[in-house]
């Protein structure tokens, strides 16, 4: 059977998996101030981050319209999965919902043995937690499973998973709105750093806290390794704003807690960077 994974450009996608051939990521836009920027491979995290630093205004996204999503949905293909991050988020898995319903409309004189079978998932989580999706369904894929079956166990595993982050900064939650400035203040003053999670709906939720950066991520870890059952059958991702050596320790640190199937580390794209912010740590398994 031939397939494609599409995935909106929170989730990041691995040097290998852009090598691979069934990954393509769908393009959201970001905007911070005038500053206008395609979240594809033009994006320049760097410039990115100096044009928030320097911004009273919170950065905003842009979730692709339908027909941007129904772009890739190329004929000749059996069957096409679509990943976006959380509904609770963002647009993106709404505008990607009725591409679905378009690509059915406009394939009505289709026979249904020959027009291709379309699936949109909710990440319920966002980053790396996407690209968690995609790889759990390529490897059903890969092993022969029924679009069905596979619609099935994907689900079951995004019920699942977990997403975890810390972040450096406060500066975008205050300025979205989501921590009062006051809050924030008083936090930075402390150094106080909040550990942060999903919750089952997809939604954001505060775990912890800690003063200082390494017990918040000492913190992270701890919950991670607590929570996580049958380690050595799953696959953990690292995303991490701006900042590989704290990843790095991340990894290392939970190495020697847990024994994971597969550890990987990927740097932020566009929108996993306006939510982290420079040195946010992201963690999906």
């Amino acid at each position: 059977m031939s397939y494609k994974i599409l995935i909106d450009s929170c989730g990041e996608l691995t040097d290998v998996l852009k090598a691979d051939g069934h990954y393509e990521n769908v393009a959201l836009e970001l905007d911070v101030d005038d500053y206008h920027v395609i979240d594809d491979a033009s994006f320049n995290q760097s410039e990115f981050l100096q044009k928030v630093r320097e911004s009273k205004n919170c950065p905003k996204s842009a979730c692709p319209p339908p027909t941007r999503y129904l772009e890739h949905f190329e004929s000749g293909l059996d069957h096409i999965y679509l990943i976006t991050l959380s509904g609770q988020l963002s647009g993106s898995y709404n505008s990607a919902k009725l591409a679905e319903r378009l690509y059915e409309e406009q394939s009505e004189n289709i026979p249904p043995e020959k027009r291709a079978k379309v699936h949109v998932f909710d990440s319920k989580s966002a980053s790396i937690g996407e690209t968690l999706i995609g790889m759990k369904i390529q490897e059903y894929e890969e092993a022969g499973e029924s679009f069905e079956h596979i619609v099935e166990l994907v689900e079951a595993y995004i019920a699942e998973m977990n997403t975890y982050f810390v972040l450096e900064t406060l500066d975008t939650l205050r300025k979205n709105g989501r921590l009062s400035s006051l809050k924030a203040t008083i936090a930075t003053a402390l150094n106080i750093k909040p550990v942060m999670g999903s919750t089952d709906e997809g939604a954001i939720q505060k775990l912890g806290q800690a003063r200082g950066m390494n017990k918040a991520l000492d913190g992270m870890v701890d919950r991670i390794i607590e929570t996580t059952k049958n380690c050595e059958e799953k696959v953990l991702a690292i995303a991490h704003c701006n900042c590989p050596e704290r990843a790095k320790k991340v990894k290392e640190r939970i190495e020697k807690m847990a024994n994971f199937k597969n550890i990987f580390i990927v740097d932020t794209a566009g929108v996993s960077t306006m939510y982290a912010n420079d040195g946010g740590v992201i963690v999906a398994v």
